[in-house]
Order: C-alpha cells, then sequence, then structure tokens
C-alpha cells in the first residue's frame, strides 16, 4: 500500500490520505473545493466549487501518475440536485469521452458548507 499527496491539492482536513493506492488502482478521498494554501473553502457557487472539486482531484490523480482517463468510478455528493445538470456538463468536460461509472448522492450537508464533493477510483498506469 502507498499513500498519494499532491501540494497542489488541499491537506486533507482529518486522519486521512488524499489517496491510496493497492493492488493496481488509486482510492482518492473526497475532494471539497477547498484552497491547497489556505485550506479554506472557495467559490460561492456550485459551478465555481466544482470545477475546483476537480481541479484538486486532477492534482491528486497525477500524484499518482493518473489522470482522468484513468478513473473507473465515481462518488458524487452534492447538496441540491437541481445542480445534477451543471455537474454533468463540468464533469464531462474534465472526463472528455471518458465515461467511468458514477454514483449522484444529494446529502444533508458536506464538511465547511461545501455544495460538492468528489472521490475517485482510479486504475494505476
Amino acid at each position: 500500500m502507498d499513500f498519494h499527496h499532491s501540494n497542489a491539492a488541499p491537506a486533507a482536513i482529518g486522519p486521512y490520505s488524499q489517496a491510496v493506492s493497492v493492488d493496481g488502482f488509486l482510492y482518492t478521498s473526497g475532494q471539497v473545493a477547498l484552497d491547497a494554501e489556505t485550506g479554506e473553502l472557495v467559490g460561492d457557487n456550485f459551478g465555481a466549487q466544482a470545477r475546483k472539486v476537480l481541479s484538486n482531484l486532477a492534482a491528486v490523480l497525477n500524484s499518482a501518475g493518473c489522470k482522468f482517463s484513468d478513473v473507473v468510478k465515481a462518488n458524487v455528493f452534492v447538496v441540491d440536485l437541481t445542480d445534477f445538470p451543471q455537474l454533468n456538463e463540468l464533469y464531462g468536460e474534465a472526463m472528455g469521452d471518458h465515461r467511468p461509472a458514477r454514483s449522484t448522492v444529494q446529502v444533508a450537508g458536506l464538511p465547511k458548507g461545501a455544495l460538492v464533493e468528489i472521490d475517485l477510483i482510479a486504475k494505476l498506469p
């Protein structure tokens, strides 16, 4: 088992790692729209936060030599499912033509008042 960390993504806000690889797969922890330098939530709307989450995830994937095209499963947590169409648009931009499995769930709340959280499973190159 290996632990992965990127300075371009926010440090964990609890006792966990940004990502762990085992048996040929990378498992990321959930990312919310935190700034890597300040640890503060950025973006005052769903779109801005979703873009930051995807940027943070790209950095974490990169720390293990992965990219979005290596993702096999995504778990998405949103505070409001009315943001689902915008999620699909931004997620689709990040994934390009790649279409991993995905679950999207509406939740009552997320850390630091975030509007979206995403975690990924990727196949290591």
